[in-house]
């Protein structure tokens, strides 16, 4: 019996349990919430983050995937899209078939949670809900615009009569709280009626409003708008736009910040980027970033027609600004932590353990790419983001090159 004993006590002990379902080894992980930005493991289990840090063992995981020379960051945030995909065929955005639906278009660039900018209002937002909420695996988030029939469009934007605040907050307050974030103010042509009707509507719901301005002619002051209209942490997208006969640029003609600019991000009003399909400009973002006017967020405008044109994807985007001279910890920060921060999601965008195990991980590849903005013109640069894997809720959504999986004739071995 004590030879038995003995013998037992002499086998290496190995975690029968293995209570991690997945280890991610090996990565430089990028999370500003948690300020970390090195060589750290990222273990799942449950569908949540177990734990972070370094030299995890592999006997404690039922998978390990090695991602060394990788970087892993929260799944990204894009803080601007427009999902609310259908066949209404008078639609522009609102169940039209200008909106996409988001499992297409997220995971392969490292996305895992998206907040609809208004393609809904609260006549229809229901309908949106049910026809792509409720059965897509991106978690998806929406603003509720301030018109009810949402961007169903351009001339049914301008109707005032269906601008109600009352009705628009009780839909965020007592019916979707969990899914609207905020309200949405676009592509209205006359003075600030629109933003000051969804301004009301934010104060009644206690959420930030996003506003897009352009569309008027004569171009509205963007400063009275910045310190008149909005409240701190209100959000002004499509912030390198240029197009001067209806939009007032950020930077003036002779390519420098105006100063209000600086004075009203102090203040806390939030600038988006909302790339889209027309709204992003290198003679506006260039001399920004090196004159230190920095987006609080970098979101993708995603459309039919944005996909296809300069913004491609997220990972594109974000590489544009990396190229443009922003660290990739910064780029990284204002696509998780910071849109989080501006929703009031303080649950998405990092991986603090006990978080759902959202993760992108991407590569950074080296060699010569274009990056071009909106009106056709290019910028060279040296490095380019690759989504290589991503993870919602800790199952492998995107797999490029089959990390996650085993060779082909491992199925055989059993046979």
């Amino acid at each position: 019996m004590v030879a038995c004993f003995l013998l037992l006590a002499s086998i290496p002990f190995t975690s029968i349990a293995q209570d991690i379902d997945l280890l991610l080894k090996g990565g430089h992980l990028i999370d500003p919430k948690n300020k970390i930005d090195e060589v750290m493991d990222v273990a799942i289990a449950n569908r949540a983050i177990y734990k972070v840090g370094k030299n995890i063992p592999e006997s404690e995981a039922k998978q390990v995937i090695d991602i060394s020379g990788l970087y892993v960051t929260p799944g990204l945030v894009d803080m601007h899209v427009h999902v609310f995909h259908g066949t209404e065929p008078l639609s522009y955005i609102a169940d039209g078939a200008t909106s996409l639906p988001p499992d297409g278009f997220t995971f392969r660039a490292g996305v895992t949670t998206v907040v609809d900018a208004g393609s809904a209002g609260w006549r229809n937002f229901r309908l949106f809900k049910q026809q792509t909420i409720d059965r897509s695996q991106t978690r998806v988030l929406a603003f509720l615009n301030i018109v009810g029939t949402g961007m169903f469009g351009r001339f049914e934007e301008q109707d005032v009569s269906d601008m109600n605040p009352t009705m628009t907050a009780h839909m965020i307050n007592r019916l979707f709280p969990e899914l609207l974030v905020g309200i949405k103010s676009a592509h209205y042509w006359g003075d600030f009626t629109q933003v000051d009707l969804a301004v009301e509507a934010g104060k009644l719901a206690e959420v930030p409003v996003m506003v897009d301005f352009g569309e008027h002619q004569p171009p509205n002051s963007i400063e009275d708008l910045f310190m008149k209209h909005l409240r701190p942490g209100d959000i002004f997208t499509h912030t390198y736009s240029y197009g001067p006969a209806n939009r007032e640029t950020v930077v003036d003609e002779a390519l420098q910040v105006k100063p209000f600019v600086f004075e009203a991000q102090k203040r806390g009003i939030i600038f988006d980027v909302g790339h889209g399909g027309g709204a992003f400009s290198f003679r506006q973002a260039i001399p920004a970033l090196e004159q230190g006017f920095l987006p609080d967020v970098i979101s993708s405008d995603l459309h039919k027609d944005s996909m296809n044109g300069a913004f491609k994807d997220m990972a594109n985007l974000l590489s544009k600004f990396l190229t443009m001279g922003m660290s990739l910890y910064d780029v990284v920060e204002r696509s998780t932590w910071r849109p989080s921060q501006v929703i009031s999601r303080p649950d998405l965008g990092h991986l603090s353990e006990g978080a759902e195990a959202d993760v992108a991980v991407f590569r950074l590849r080296e060699g010569t790419f274009g990056f071009q903005d909106i009106r056709k013109t290019k910028i060279d640069g040296t490095h380019k983001l690759e989504a290589e894997l991503t993870l919602r809720a800790g199952r492998v959504v995107w797999d490029l090159n089959g990390l996650s999986a085993v060779p082909w004739k491992t199925e055989l071995e059993g046979q």
